[in-house]
């Protein structure tokens, strides 16, 4: 008798999975990255050329398929990919976007993206922001209670 998975279970797994490929492949991953354009991307991943990785995490073929807002990605990153899992229909995915696919042991990067290069301002704004967040969430765990006062504007100028 096989398990049924919850879809907040499926999307924990996925993004869990692609999370530790991504460092296996030597991306630095940051999740849930709200971008200028109000998206917020699943996980933003900055590879060691300075290059950075959008990867929507669809968990169902009815995520997928009710979600139309996965192209306005490609302005805020280098190269946009898909995360799946192994039970995904993956002709449903479109071929100019690289493909990550899951299952219990790990991920596979099945489908390198097509690269579109970010122009240098964008880049350098993208990264300013990366680092800041990283670093307010790093800031976070270490002191949750002088996050909360950053956070909600409670500290002195």
């Amino acid at each position: 008798m096989s398990e049924i998975v919850s879809f907040p279970e499926r999307t924990t797994a996925i993004r869990r999975a692609t999370a530790r490929l991504c460092l296996q492949l030597g991306w630095s991953p940051l999740h849930e990255v709200t971008l200028p354009n109000g998206r917020r991307a699943d996980i933003m991943a900055l590879r060691p050329d300075g290059g950075f990785v959008c990867i929507e995490i669809k968990s169902g073929e009815r995520d997928f398929l009710n979600d139309s807002k996965w192209p306005e990605y490609r302005d805020f990153s280098d190269a946009l990919f898909f995360a799946v899992d192994h039970a995904f229909p993956r002709d449903l995915l479109p071929l100019e976007v690289g493909l990550i696919v899951t299952w219990s042991g790990g991920a596979d990067l099945l489908r390198e993206a097509p690269a579109h290069r970010m122009a240098a301002p964008r880049r350098r704004a993208l990264t300013q922001h990366f680092a800041t967040l990283a670093a307010g969430r790093l800031a976070a765990l270490i002191d949750p209670e002088g996050a909360a006062l950053t956070q909600f504007g409670a500290r002195s100028e």
